[in-house]
C-alpha cells in the first residue's frame, strides 16, 4: 500500500522559487517533509523553508552534477529520513520570450545541450541517487515536470521543447525499469504559466490570447499544476505509471 502523502519525504528540484516553490508548498499542505533543492536561489529557498516550518529543509545542489545529486540525497535522508518521492522540476535558466527566441538560423547544439543535461542527466542523477532508498522502502514516487509545447509548439522554442520531449521519453522508459520497485514514474506537463521568473517576460496579450483559446478561460497558475503533482505522488495513483498528464486548463487535447 502506498504511504500517504503526510508520511512521504520529498525531494523537490529547482524548488527555490515559481513552479517549485509552489510544489514545495503543496507538499507540505499535505504535511509531508520537504527537502526545497537549489542552485543559485539561495535566500529564495531559505525564506521558503522558513515559511514552511520545521518539517522543510534547503538543500544546495546543481542536479547536473551527479556526486552533488549523491551528496544532496544523502543530506536530505540524515536530516529528514529516507526520501520517498521526486519531484524533478529544475530548470536551465530560462525565459519564455518569443520575440528573442533562438530560431533555426541562430540557434547552436549547446543550447539544447544545456537545457537537456538539466531536464534529463537531472533526472537521471536524482534517480540514481534515490534508487536505494526505493529499493529498501519496496515504492516510490518519482514526478517530472513536462511542457504541452511538446504535443503543441506554438511557440517553437527549440532548445526547451527538444529537451523536454526527451524528459518525456526518459520518463516512460525509466517507468519500465523502476516499476518492479513499486515505484512509479510519471510526467506533469504544464502550458505557459501565469507568472513564474520562467513566464516574466511573456507579454500579456499573449497570456490573454492564451486564456482565450483555453476551454477554462484562465491561464494555468502554478498552484493548479502543484495539485496535479500532488496526484501521481498519491495512494490514488498507485496504478498509474509512464504517463504524461498534461495540465493547462484543456488547450491541448488528446
Amino acid at each position: 500500500m502506498t504511504r500517504p502523502l503526510d508520511r512521504q519525504t520529498v525531494l523537490v528540484t529547482g524548488a527555490g522559487r515559481g513552479l517549485g516553490a509552489a510544489i514545495a508548498r503543496a507538499f507540505a499542505r499535505e504535511g509531508a517533509k520537504v527537502a526545497i533543492n537549489y542552485r543559485a536561489s539561495a535566500d529564495a529557498a531559505e525564506a521558503l523553508a522558513a515559511e514552511l516550518g520545521d518539517n522543510a529543509i534547503t538543500v544546495r545542489a546543481d542536479v547536473t552534477d551527479a556526486a552533488a545529486v549523491s551528496a544532496m540525497v544523502a543530506e536530505i535522508s540524515e536530516r529528514l529520513g529516507p526520501p520517498t518521492t521526486l519531484v524533478h522540476n529544475a530548470l536551465a535558466t530560462y525565459s519564455f520570450n518569443g520575440d528573442a527566441r533562438a530560431t533555426l538560423e541562430t540557434l547552436e547544439w549547446s543550447e539544447i545541450a544545456r537545457q537537456t543535461e538539466t531536464a534529463v542527466a537531472g533526472a537521471l542523477h536524482a534517480i540514481r541517487a534515490m534508487r536505494p532508498h526505493f529499493q529498501a522502502a519496496g515504492e516510490g514516487r518519482v514526478v517530472t515536470i513536462g511542457s504541452n509545447l511538446v504535443q503543441n509548439p506554438v511557440v517553437p522554442y527549440h532548445d526547451y521543447t527538444a529537451a523536454k520531449a526527451a524528459l518525456m521519453a526518459f520518463t516512460r522508459t525509466a517507468s519500465k525499469d523502476l516499476g518492479p520497485l513499486g515505484v512509479t514514474v510519471n510526467m506533469v506537463a504544464g502550458g505557459l504559466l501565469r507568472t513564474t521568473d520562467a513566464s516574466a517576460a511573456t507579454p500579456d496579450a499573449v497570456f490573454d490570447l492564451i486564456a482565450g483559446q483555453t476551454p477554462l478561460g484562465h491561464v494555468t497558475t502554478p498552484d493548479e499544476l502543484a495539485d496535479a503533482v500532488l496526484f501521481f505522488a498519491s495512494p490514488w495513483a498507485r496504478a498509474v505509471t509512464g504517463q504524461t498528464l498534461v495540465v493547462d486548463g484543456g488547450l491541448v487535447c488528446g
